[in-house]
C-alpha cells in the first residue's frame, strides 16, 4: 500500500492511519504468567534469590541480549550473557506453549485482517523466539503482513529501527502508522519513529502515559474509529462477548481476594474494567454476577481491586467463601460514567451499578454469552442454581 494517494489525507490535524504495528509480549500475549518461576528457579541453582520488585519493573521491553547482560551483572552470575541465554532458553520455550492471548488481542487481529488493514508484529524478541511464541496461537502467523524481531534490524527498541522497517515492508509511510505498545521502551521507539502510539501499559510502566497519544487499560477499550479505521461491530448494545476469563479467590465483604503464586496474580493487568459472568460458590450454587476490576492506586504493589455483586439477590448469602468465577462479557462505560475502583472500604455508585446489573442480566440470557463450562456446571447440579 502506498501513501502517495488521496487515502493519506490529514484528519482532525493528524495523518490518516493506514497501517498498524503491534508489540507482542505484554501487548498481545501474556508471556509473563506463562513463564513465571523460570528465572527464580534458574537463579536458585546458583544460590541467588530473585528480586521480584526489580524484575517486575526493570526488564520490561528489553531485548534478550540486554536483559541477559543485566541479569548476569545484577546477580553476579558466573556466566557470560550468551551462556546464560543458552542455559535458560530451553525452559522458556517449554513454557511459551502455555501463554494466552491477552483480552482483546484475538479480536483486534481478526478485525484488522478481515478489513484488509496492513498490520505488523514488531518485537524486541529474536525472530525465532517470536515464531515459537505465536505458533501456539491459532491463525496469528498467517494474519500478520510483516513479522519482525530485533535481530532483523540494527538496534531494538527504544531505537525506532523496528518500527521504521515494519512500515517500509508494508509500503506505508511512518507518519501513517499507529503503534500499540505496553512498555516505555516501545513507546519511546514509536515516538522516535514519528508514529502515533497507543499504550496499554501494566501498572509498573506509568511512564508511558506522558509519551503516548492515548493510554488504555485494555485492548478491549481500543476504538479503531478514533484513528480513521473501521469500527468494531461486535457490541451487543453496551455489552461485548469476550473469550472466557477464569478467576478464583476468597469473597469477603464485597471483594474477591485473588490467589497469587510466587507474588504474581493470575489475572494480567489487561483484565480491567466492568465485566460479567457467573460465580460458583459450591457445586450447586451458581449465580449471575457483575465484577468490577481495577488497580489499587494507593499501593506500590500490583494488587487488584476486584469487587463482585450478584445481579439478582443479596451478596450476604455468599460472604466469607471461596468461589470460582467465569467472566464472559465486558461492559462499555455508560453515559460518560465509569467505575472509580475505590479502596476496599468504599462502595460503588448505586445508580451506575444498577445499570451494570441490568446489562448483565439481559446479556447473560443471550446465546453468545452462554459458555459450555457454565452449562456443564449447571448440569452437574441437576439443572438447579441460584440464578
Amino acid at each position: 500500500m502506498s501513501c502517495c494517494n488521496c487515502n493519506c489525507s490529514v484528519e482532525n490535524g493528524k495523518p490518516r492511519i493506514l497501517a498498524v504495528i503491534l508489540d507482542l509480549d505484554g501487548t498481545l500475549l501474556d508471556t509473563e504468567r506463562a513463564t513465571k518461576g523460570v528465572l527464580k528457579e534458574f537463579l536458585a541453582k546458583y544460590g541467588k534469590v530473585l528480586d521480584e520488585e526489580k524484575e517486575g519493573k526493570k526488564r520490561l521491553g528489553m531485548t534478550l541480549k540486554d536483559s541477559a547482560s543485566a541479569i548476569v551483572k545484577d546477580y553476579d552470575l558466573p556466566l557470560t550473557p550468551d551462556q546464560y541465554i543458552d542455559e535458560i532458553i530451553s525452559t522458556y520455550r517449554e513454557k511459551w506453549i502455555n501463554a494466552k492471548a491477552l483480552p482483546g488481542a484475538n479480536r483486534l487481529i481478526k478485525h484488522l485482517y478481515d478489513h484488509g488493514i496492513p498490520f505488523a508484529l514488531a518485537s524486541n524478541s529474536l525472530q525465532e523466539y517470536i515464531d515459537s511464541k505465536i505458533s501456539h496461537q491459532r491463525g496469528w502467523k498467517e494474519c500478520f503482513s510483516v513479522i519482525l524481531g530485533s535481530d532483523q534490524v540494527k538496534a531494538g527498541k527504544p531505537s525506532p529501527d523496528l518500527f521504521v522497517e515494519a512500515a517500509k515492508r508494508m509500503g506505508v509511510d511512518a507518519l501513517h502508522c499507529l503503534v500499540i505498545e505496553d512498555s516505555l521502551v516501545g513507546v519511546k521507539a514509536a515516538t522516535a519513529a514519528k508514529m502515533e502510539v497507543v499504550a496499554v501499559p501494566p501498572q509498573t510502566e506509568a511512564g508511558c502515559s506522558s509519551l503516548a497519544n492515548t493510554v488504555l487499560h485494555s485492548l478491549l477499550e481500543f476504538q479503531p474509529e478514533l484513528w480513521g479505521l473501521p469500527p468494531f461491530k461486535d457490541w451487543v448494545e453496551n455489552a461485548l462477548p469476550i473469550e472466557p476469563i477464569h478467576l478464583s479467590g476468597l469473597y469477603v465483604n464485597g471483594f474477591v481476594h485473588e490467589v497469587t503464586e510466587d507474588g504474581i496474580y493470575a489475572l494480567p493487568d489487561q483484565v480491567f474494567g466492568v465485566l460479567f459472568g457467573w460465580a460458583e460458590v459450591d457445586a450447586c450454587r451458581t449465580f449471575k454476577a457483575v465484577v468490577c476490576i481495577g488497580r489499587d492506586q494507593c499501593s506500590c504493589t500490583r494488587k487488584k481491586i476486584i469487587q463482585l455483586c450478584m445481579v439478582d439477590g443479596s451478596n450476604d448469602c455468599i460472604s466469607n467463601q471461596q468461589m470460582k468465577i467465569l467472566l464472559v462479557g465486558y461492559i462499555h462505560s455508560l453515559n460518560g460514567k465509569s467505575y472509580g475502583y475505590p479502596p476496599e472500604n468504599a462502595t460503588m455508585d448505586t445508580e451506575v451499578l444498577e445499570e451494570y446489573k441490568s446489562i448483565a442480566r439481559a446479556s447473560l440470557d443471550l446465546p453468545m454469552f452462554i459458555q459450555d463450562s457454565y452449562m456443564l456446571s449447571k448440569a452437574s447440579c441437576g439443572g438447579h442454581g441460584c440464578l
